[in-house]
This record gives C-alpha cells, structure tokens and sequence, in this order.
C-alpha cells in the first residue's frame, strides 16, 4: 500500500507569502513563521516556490529557504526562477531536499540532465502543469528525476498510466471530497495547494478523515504495541531521550499508553507527567519540540530509547541536556570527534574573549580577516603538498594544522560547529 503525504506549498514573493502563482494577494509578511506553523502542526513535506524575476529578489528567497529550513523537521522542496545549475546548487545548499525544475521552460528542460548528474538524481524534482509536457519529456523525467509536482488540470489515472514517477499533485481547489479522490489516485504520493496550505488546516485532524476513508496517510507504525511493554507499578514506562544526531542524552521522562500513542500518531515526543497527573507535548508552551526519528525497546521491554530532533534547549533550565551536573569523573569523550572540535572551538573563543599575551590565536585575531584567511590556504596547500608524500603522517599532521586555523575562521565569522553539523545532515 502506498503511503500518502499532506504537502503545503508557499509562494514566496518579494519576501513574502502570497496566495498562488498568478494571484499575489499576501497570505503573511512572515514566511519562516508561516513555514514553521506547518511543521508544527503536522505536515509531512513543504513545497516553496520562488516567484522572482530579479537576481536580488532570489538571493532573499533563498535566503529565507536557509531560514526556513533551520526551523521546520520536514523535508522541504523548493523551485522557481532556476536559469543555472548554480541556482540548483544555491537551493539544495538552502536546505531543499529537491530542487524542482520547471518543465514549462526550455532552460529547465535542458538543465535537468546535467545538474541531475551533478547533485543526483533523487535530488530532483520536475513541475508539470500540462500532460503534453510529460508526454514529450518522459525520458528526461524518468531519468534525471524522482519526483513530479503536477498542477492539476488533468485525468490523474492518464498521468499515472504515462509515468511511474511519484507525483505530488498541486490544486487550488478547496473541496474536501476533491483533496480525498486525488489521493485515492494511484501512483500520487501527496497533495498540495490551498486546501492543504490553508491557515487554519490541523494536519493531524485530516489526517484521521483521509484513515476514515481508506487512505494510509504517512506517519510512524509502532511494530509492538503498548500491552507488550513492562510498566511500573503506576502503569508507566520511562523513556530516555537521545539527540539523533550527536547521540547526547537530553533527558528523562515517563509515558502512558495514551502518551506512547500520541507519540507515534504526530511524530512529537508526548509524556505523562506523574506530578500534574496528565499528558503534555514536550514544547508544547516553551516551542521546544522534540521530533521523533525512531523509538527503541530495551531488552527487557521495560525502557524506551527515543531518538529525537530537539528544538532549542531540552531541560527547563534552558540546558542543552538535563544531564548538566557532572559529580564523578568527567563527561569528556577524547574519542568523540565532535567533543573534541567542540574544546577546542571554544578555547580559540575564549581567546577571543580574553586575550593572553603570546597567544598565537590572539595573533591571528590581531592581524584580522585577510591573515586568516590567508592561512587558511595555506594550509589548504599544504594538505595536498603532504597527500604526494607517501607517509600518511604528514597528511594527518597538515589536516589537524588546517582545521585548526579553519576554527579560528569560523570563530572569526560567528559560525558554529552546530551549524556545520547541522549543513551536512540537510545534505
């Protein structure tokens, strides 16, 4: 059974949301909140169009895309004004998932092949708008493409009779019974547009009316249900939360079934609060959502392992982690390479901050940008100069000598390892 996926769109406009491609009427002067009110209350991707005509009104909505992304947990497609693959690259650095072309244009047409080669394929999408476009362009689709946005004018099953590629069909109707048939559709794997963009939409609620109609709409499927688990004595279980990503443990808490089931229908980490004696949605009132990635057993049945995406700080003191409070030993992992980046970022920081005389970091702040940077490709070329030689040390020395002097960098422009980690994971 092909699982379907609600899918709203924004139509960004000289920096803001506006209704649709030929009616620029302002839906909100706030994309990134916009972008964020979806995520939040359930859908499961978000489409971004950029209508720009200007090289400057682009580099804003890629701009806001970079800011979009930084805030939402879905995946993000984003297309509009592409003329060069290094718009392609420009929004896949931005964060999209995909970049979708637009097979109304001839440039689009014969970029797709060489960006698809480039960035890959499952890194593009196409627009359609009209079956002939399909029909002329299958090869080219079905080979440097994975995804279809269709605008929906057309019989859906002759669409789907063409072509395997998954589509994402974009309507602009608002009937419900409408928004249900297409996704009844085979080979549709979402629907987007105004039904499903509009402001008032709660993704979860239409999520249960799509179920109730025979539509396996996406979401988590708990292999075991909650009768299988080991509870204590009031009927809980606990659960021990772990940053996806960094593998760091955030927290503690406990759940109930309906908690674990809340869980699991939405996606955000639900607990049952033993003191208040109800449910509550972590970051329900502070924003500080945690986005499950996946959910694990221990051997016993008795724990759950949550792997989480966390918004902003997990403890209510406003720590990363609530484990903060080292009373035996130390915390410090030499093996982990994101610790050890970490110290020393933040000694190169604290050298910025408090200067100590003879410091060659201080020295390098000192002379400013330009001799950073200078370094920098210094010991760029010095990686290469070593990698000719045939003992490994030197290249293992000129790495650490690089990196280094790229952290003064990154302390000189107020960019944190957070960030690079952060970058890599959306690519």
């Amino acid at each position: 059974m092909t699982y379907k996926r609600l899918t709203p769109c924004i139509f960004i406009d000289h920096g803001k949301a506006v209704k649709w491609f030929d009616d620029r009427t302002l839906i909100t002067e706030d994309v990134i909140a916009l972008a964020k009110q979806y995520s939040e209350r359930g859908a499961d991707e978000l489409i971004v169009f950029d209508l720009s005509s200007s090289d400057e009104d682009h580099e804003e909505a890629i701009g806001l895309m970079k800011k979009i992304n930084r805030v939402i947990s879905i995946p993000m497609t984003a297309g509009g004004n592409i003329r060069r693959a290094e718009d392609v690259k420009k929004l896949l650095y931005a964060g999209a998932k995909r970049a979708m072309l637009n097979f109304s244009k001839q440039i689009s047409i014969s970029l797709i092949e060489e960006v698809s080669k480039r960035f890959g394929k499952q890194r593009i999408a196409v627009s359609l708008n009209d079956f002939d476009a399909l029909f002329k362009q299958q090869h080219l689709i079905e080979e440097y493409s994975t995804e279809i946005v269709f605008m929906h004018r057309l019989d859906l099953n002759s669409v789907m009779n063409v072509t395997e590629v998954p589509c994402v069909v974009l309507t602009d109707t608002m009937e419900q019974s409408e928004i249900l048939r297409i996704l009844k559709s085979d080979g549709v794997k979402g629907v987007s547009g105004m039904f499903i963009s509009s402001l008032d939409m709660d993704f979860n609620a239409f999520k249960n009316v799509c179920t109730d109609a025979g539509i396996q709409m996406t979401s988590f499927e708990s292999m075991m249900d909650f009768s299988e688990f080991k509870l204590n004595e009031n009927g809980l279980i606990p659960v021990i939360v772990q940053d996806y990503k960094t593998s760091e443990v955030l927290m503690m808490a406990y759940m109930n079934e309906d908690a674990f089931e809340n869980t699991v229908k939405t996606g955000r980490m639900t607990y049952y609060s033993r003191s208040r004696k109800c449910l509550w949605v972590k970051g329900e009132t502070s924003g500080h959502f945690q986005y499950v990635r996946s959910l694990s057993a221990d051997c016993d049945r008795d724990t759950l392992l949550a792997k989480v995406e966390q918004v902003g700080a997990a403890c209510h003191t406003g720590n990363r982690s609530c484990f903060y409070t080292t009373i035996v030993g130390t915390d410090y992992d030499v093996k982990s390479p994101l610790q050890i980046f970490e110290s020393v970022y933040d000694t190169i920081l604290d050298r910025r901050q408090n200067p100590k005389e003879g410091s060659y970091t201080n020295y390098l702040f000192d002379k400013g940008l330009d001799k950073i940077l200078k370094k920098v490709g210094e010991e760029a070329t010095e990686i290469v100069i070593a990698a000719k030689n045939p003992n490994p040390e030197e290249v293992k020395y000129e790495i650490a000598d690089f990196l280094y002097h790229a952290m003064v960098l990154m302390v000189e422009r107020g960019v944190t390892w957070e960030d690079i980690t952060e970058e890599l994971a959306d690519r």
